[in-house]
């Protein structure tokens, strides 16, 4: 009996409260096992916080060599903000270490939303996984020393207020890799004239994959029972939906999975992903090959 090839493509989570991203990615090779499929590279397409839900790509076999580009996609996020007290981790899970009586009305939000739209500056959190000295800034703040991070220039696509009372607002955001929700929140609430801190965050995007497209770690395990993952997982090239198609011949196929450059490139510059029929061979930019996929018609 043939054993069964290494599966190859994006298992799409809907990561729920509390659990961490290389815990989604546990879980998706205990599915695996218990699916009796093949031994498989998995990795996660970015990480979210275990107080954060939502969209968490889960890459398999040779969908991994894509995890670096996913950690580079837009997000997309709704977040509630609590007004009146800022927490040293700037969520649920800290300490309060600033309070404020003023309250914000509707009014003074949407006002103050054009600042934070389009390329901004930006301190990220001390509780962060940045590296400060060669450790974790978290770490550090763990240990009380003071963390002091530089800003650096993010992008927020798009911010919008959903919803508002005297308390809290909640909002969604559409933005560029590096952003952290949580110092945006610290950031609006300054502007207001208060403090906040996140007390809900659930990624509804994360490149290509949004919402529509994730399942919940109950529906895993239940495919899994069932001795197969086919109905969880979504082809490599769910990831490259973004990415123009370059078909080649077989023969130009067979070049490009011998690390050789096609004399025919695509007519238009940038990056493309060479195809084979429906099957991806290699991201190509120009005569370079940026990353070759090794997959099976």
């Amino acid at each position: 009996m043939t054993p069964p090839r290494p599966l190859s493509g994006w298992i799409v989570l809907d990561k729920p409260l509390g659990l961490g991203s290389t815990q989604g990615v546990s879980a998706v090779k205990r599915a695996l096992r218990e699916a009796g499929q093949a031994k498989t590279k998995v990795g996660h397409g970015g990480t979210l916080d275990p107080l954060a839900t939502g969209v968490l790509p889960i890459a398999l076999g040779e969908a991994t060599k894509l995890a670096g580009r996913m950690l580079d996609a837009t997000k997309a996020y709704d977040f509630t903000v609590a007004w009146g007290a800022q927490t040293d981790t700037l969520d649920l899970e800290g300490q309060v270490i600033a309070e404020s009586d003023h309250r914000p009305t509707r009014a003074e939000i949407e006002a103050v939303l054009p600042r934070f739209t389009g390329p901004i500056e930006q301190v990220p959190p001390a509780y962060s996984a940045l590296k400060v000295d060669g450790k974790r800034a978290y770490t550090l703040a763990r240990e009380g020393a003071e963390v002091e991070l530089k800003s650096r220039h993010v992008t927020i696509l798009a911010l919008a207020l959903l919803d508002a009372d005297e308390n809290a607002a909640t909002f969604a955001a559409t933005v560029s890799k590096g952003t952290y929700i949580r110092s945006l929140a610290r950031d609006l609430a300054l502007a207001l004239g208060t403090v906040g801190h996140v007390t809900m965050l659930r990624r509804t995007k994360a490149g290509p994959f949004g919402l529509d497209q994730a399942i919940s770690l109950d529906f895993l395990g239940d495919y899994a029972k069932g001795g197969s993952l086919d109905g969880a997982l979504l082809p490599l090239q769910a990831g490259l939906d973004d990415i123009p198609a370059f078909p080649v011949t077989p023969e130009e196929a067979r070049q490009l999975r011998l690390g050789q450059r096609l004399q025919r490139v695509p007519p238009a510059g940038g990056l493309h992903v060479a195809v084979e029929g429906i099957t991806p061979v290699a991201l190509i930019e120009g005569t370079d090959i940026v990353r070759g996929f090794n997959l099976s018609e």
